[in-house]
């Protein structure tokens, strides 16, 4: 945790192939997506995310020679169903409201048009 806020890592992969792991800190755990083509970055654009295994709080800063940390903070939630979160990231930059859909199996990750 990110002091009383919940924490979230974007790590930046560069094997087996290039892609982005999206991890919230959540009920003691961090819940992962991998985002293959990175995060959004215009206003209603959207990312094909993958659901994977849930990850120890720890990952939260771990690197190594192919994981890097492309941005980290924490995240607060606006608005949460069972196939949709709605959430703003407050990474080192700036802070971006994004929607996960679930699509079944999948996820979109969508850059909302709404932004803080």
């Amino acid at each position: 945790m990110v002091g009383a806020q919940p924490a979230f890592v974007l790590h930046e992969h560069h094997r087996p192939r290039h892609h982005f792991d999206l991890r919230l800190e959540e009920s003691g755990v961090l819940r992962s997506w991998a985002v293959p083509r990175g995060l959004p970055t215009k206003a209603g654009e959207n990312r094909l995310a993958i659901a994977v295994p849930d990850h120890e709080l720890e990952h939260l800063t771990y690197t190594d020679e192919h994981k890097t940390i492309a941005d980290i903070g924490w995240w607060e939630e606006h608005d949460r169903t069972e196939r949709r979160i709605l959430f703003t990231l407050h990474g080192r930059q700036e802070a971006v409201r994004y929607a996960l859909i679930h699509t079944d199996p999948d996820w979109l990750l969508r850059r909302t048009t709404e932004q803080p």
